[in-house]
């Protein structure tokens, strides 16, 4: 995603990303420590506050993004996993934990043509 970032940041497409702590506990520490552990592989885009995206206290912007994507209401799998909204707070695509960054080029290359 870091690449991807400096291949599309002056194109206008931006990249939040959502850490969260319920799968596999990979998240456990605080937002500091995320922060300082993402300087170390360039990370330039904007890491959200620590998130829950499954149980009762789901964020609403998953709830959103499983409710309005391929998922239909279903569960995240894992952490990792990519959605891209249009412009026009679409979502145009979902892939998953394993799915390479790479794989989103050509739908990101129809966005920002």
């Amino acid at each position: 995603m870091v690449q991807i970032h400096k291949d599309y940041k002056d194109k206008g497409l931006e990249i939040l990303a959502f850490p969260c702590n319920q799968f596999g506990s990979q998240e456990p520490h605080d937002a500091e420590w995320i922060q300082d552990f993402v300087k170390k592989y360039d990370v330039a885009f904007p890491m959200m506050e620590k998130i829950s995206v499954t149980n009762k206290r789901q964020s609403p912007i998953y709830k959103w993004l499983r409710e309005n994507s391929d998922l239909r209401g279903g569960d995240m799998q894992w952490n990792f996993e990519k959605f891209l909204i249009n412009a026009d707070g679409k979502i145009v695509g979902h892939w998953g934990a394993p799915d390479e960054p790479n794989l989103l080029k050509p739908e990101i290359d129809k966005l920002v043509a």
